[in-house]
């Protein structure tokens, strides 16, 4: 695979099923979380893959921290991904926000064979008349949003209330944030939330 996309791989290059995950707008590919799930989700038996859009990666090499591309950009770079790793038909698509976000924005053209959103946005913190839904009416992807019900980019009551495809399937965590840790009071812990989400997904996947 060229570097100059910046993968990176984990589990069987063989796996009949491939998870392509894309980083969120602040964290790169390699964040504790990115690495827990491709990690739990390699011993499940899938071939995992992580990808930088191209300000991530100038952040490492500049040492300059920039924003996000521009939409096009990120919905360009994530096409050749999937150009690069193909065939769609084989891939899970998706990611840690942003880069899920982005995913779902592309997956029924590209053909891929499944969408996971780690955490979808569906609106910015604290402005959820801004919603980020439109596409998502139409969706013809088998999806899965694994969301925390303390998400502030989406709770319970907001999404109840969006005309979603049929097709997507919103897992509930309980107590969790956007990225799914759940409250002291709760008495749940990270690894068991984390635990809980990449079994989910594998389930989801491995199903498709």
């Amino acid at each position: 695979m060229t570097m100059a996309l910046d993968l990176l791989t984990d589990g069987k290059a063989s796996a009949r099923t491939k998870i392509v995950l894309a980083h969120g707008a602040g964290l790169p590919m390699d964040s504790p979380f990115m690495e827990q799930f491709a990690q739990g989700l390699a011993a499940a038996g899938f071939g995992v893959i992580r990808f930088e859009f191209p300000y991530m990666r100038a952040r490492r090499t500049e040492g300059k921290r920039k924003g996000p591309d521009r939409p096009q950009a990120l919905l360009d770079h994530w096409r050749a991904v999937i150009d690069e790793i193909g065939p769609p038909g084989r891939l899970v698509i998706g990611g840690k926000s942003m880069g899920g976000r982005i995913a779902s924005m592309i997956a029924d053209a590209a053909g891929v064979k499944g969408l996971v959103c780690l955490g979808y946005p569906f609106h910015p913190p604290g402005k959820p008349e801004r919603t980020r839904t439109a596409h998502l009416e139409a969706l013809r992807t088998p999806t899965l949003i694994v969301q925390g019900n303390r998400d502030s980019m989406g709770k319970p009551n907001d999404v109840a209330g969006y005309n979603l495809s049929k097709r997507i399937e919103v897992l509930w965590m309980e107590a969790g944030d956007h990225s799914f840790k759940p409250t002291k009071a709760s008495g749940r812990t990270n690894e068991q939330a984390m635990g809980e989400a990449i079994a989910a997904v594998a389930a989801f996947a491995k199903k498709l």
